[in-house]
């Protein structure tokens, strides 16, 4: 991966669909390890907590390939989504915008919160980058990392 390729910027309400599609496919077969796979439930989720304000695009190049949205609280910071397109995955990308997503966030000293769907892949990457678990429901892993100065 070279890091010179990549950039954030900030998204709009324009990027909405886009965003979903690139949602939809990396979540897709987590989805449907867990019998879980609808479309219609996912775009209205997806809907709910869209917010282009707290929205990152990441790009290499030219190309979208994943995307980021961070929300801040009073207690803690929530990071609503992180998501790279199935193509771009296993390059250290998410890492890349995982790093970066944190350190845009501000001077706020608070833990980072997090929800993962259990048959995905993207538990093993969080618990790589030092998130804990907090408590786990049927369908998700609850996570956060402690203080982190961002």
């Amino acid at each position: 991966m070279h890091t010179a390729s990549l950039r954030t910027e900030p998204a709009t309400p324009a990027d909405f669909a886009r965003l979903l599609a690139l949602r939809l496919d990396a979540m897709r077969p987590s989805l449907e390890a867990l019998g879980r796979f609808n479309i219609e439930r996912s775009t209205t989720r997806f809907k709910q907590s869209f917010c282009p304000a707290n929205t990152r695009l990441l790009f290499e190049l030219h190309l979208l390939v994943g995307f980021s949205a961070l929300t801040h609280h009073s207690d803690h910071l929530h990071l609503n989504h992180l998501y790279i397109a199935p193509a771009a995955q296993g390059r250290g990308l998410g890492a890349w915008l995982l790093d970066r997503t944190l350190r845009e966030a501000g001077t706020a000293i608070l833990p980072v919160r997090l929800i993962a769907l259990r048959a995905s892949p993207a538990n093993a990457f969080y618990l790589r980058h030092g998130f804990r678990v907090s408590h786990e429901d049927e369908w998700d892993i609850h996570y956060e990392r402690g203080l982190c100065s961002t």
